[in-house]
This record gives C-alpha cells, sequence and structure tokens, in this order.
C-alpha cells in the first residue's frame, strides 16, 4: 500500500518544516526499495500542495513551485501542515477550510512548529495535547485555550492528530510516523541513512481515541 504524503506549502513557510519531512518520508521510500526483496509498492508518495499553482516564497526567500494546489490535490492520506510565518494563513478561510475538509478524509494529519496554530484554527485540536515550537507555546495557549498545550516535548500523537516542536523537530516526527506506519526497522534504517541523530521521545497518547473523527 502507497500512502500519499500531502506537505502544504506557503509564503513565509518555514524551509525545514517542510523540507525536513519531505526528506524523511521520500528517503524512507528509497530505502524501503533497496530492501524489498521482491516488487512491492512504496510505501510513500509525497507532494507539495499550494492553495493554487502560483510561485510561493519561503522564509529567507527561497521561490517554491507547489506540485499541485488545493482544486486538483486528490486524496491525501497523510497530511502535513508546517509552520513558520503563518499569521497571514490564519485569516485565510479557504486555507483553514481545506485543512478542516482534508484532515476529516485522512487518515491522519501533522503539524510542524506553528503549522500547530493552523490546526488549531480549523479545530482539530479541540480537547488534544498538542505542541508547538518553544517560542510560540504562549500565542498557542492564548488563542486557542481549548487546547491542551505542553512544552518540552518533540512530538506528540494522539492518534488521527500529531504534533511536533519547532523546525527540526519534524524530522523527529516524520521518523515517528514511518515507525508507525511502514514499522519501526524503516524508520531506524532511514535516519542511519539520513545520517541523522533521531531524537525519538516524542508522547503517545492515551487519548488517542478522542481525537476527531
Amino acid at each position: 500500500m502507497t500512502r500519499t504524503i500531502g506537505i502544504y506549502i506557503f509564503d513565509n513557510v518555514e524551509v525545514l518544516d517542510f523540507a525536513g519531512p519531505y526528506e524523511v518520508f521520500t528517503c524512507a521510500t528509497r530505502v524501503a526499495g533497496k530492501l524489498a526483496q521482491e516488487a512491492a509498492p512504496p510505501p510513500f508518495a509525497v507532494r507539495t500542495i499550494g492553495a493554487s499553482d502560483a510561485a510561493i516564497r519561503a522564509r529567507a526567500g527561497l521561490v517554491l513551485h507547489p506540485e499541485t494546489t488545493f482544486a486538483n490535490a486528490g486524496p491525501i492520506d497523510i497530511l502535513i501542515v508546517p509552520g513558520g510565518v503563518v499569521t497571514a494563513e490564519l485569516t485565510r478561510p479557504e486555507v483553514i477550510g481545506w485543512i478542516a475538509a482534508t484532515a476529516g478524509r485522512a487518515e491522519l494529519t501533522a503539524s510542524v512548529c506553528t503549522g500547530a496554530l493552523l490546526l488549531a484554527e480549523a479545530g482539530l485540536l479541540d480537547g488534544l495535547p498538542a505542541t508547538t515550537h518553544w517560542e510560540d507555546l504562549d500565542e498557542l495557549r492564548a488563542g486557542w485555550p481549548q487546547v491542551q498545550v505542553e512544552g518540552g516535548r518533540r512530538w506528540i500523537d494522539t492518534g488521527r492528530i500529531v504534533t511536533s516542536a519547532g523546525i527540526s523537530a519534524g524530522i523527529d516526527m516524520s521518523l515517528h510516523l514511518v515507525a508507525r506506519l511502514a514499522g519501526q526497522a524503516l524508520a531506524e534504517r532511514t535516519a542511519r541513512q539520513m545520517d541523522y541523530d533521531w531524537q525519538n521521545s516524542g508522547v503517545r497518547s492515551l487519548i488517542s481515541t478522542r481525537a476527531r473523527p
């Protein structure tokens, strides 16, 4: 089974927030292909998604071109919402609506850094523990008091919704998701292939059954 990973990108997205998960899932797919004893479908197919097909300027000026758009993305199994400067995104109802609708159909939805604020605005974190970049914990608490905000965590997995702390924590969370979806061995080999010291110290919440349907 191949799961489609959709990573939302937008103006002022933090580069490692989206590039870290992109690297993890694409690297895991390459590693899985090398390990396969016989022909097997790749575990993941990754694509970046924009609200439109217009070029995007990430934080620090990197120019990006989304591979597909809201209108043409098709089914998404795993939605990844990175962070960055999300002030403008929080005021765009078409973005919040798309995140909410896509999460409702996806197997799971994950955020990196301040992407948690977008999930909160979409109502996906209500009543759930969640985390974000250490610098933005207070903003998440103040803006969405219905969210159980926790600092000091690399990631928090509540079942259908997974949030991670800042920037590089998205790599750790994504490796956790590889382990969860395709096996611990593949996650460990992927971290080794990336020459990355995996900080596998997140939280798998006992209230996963409370995740939004």
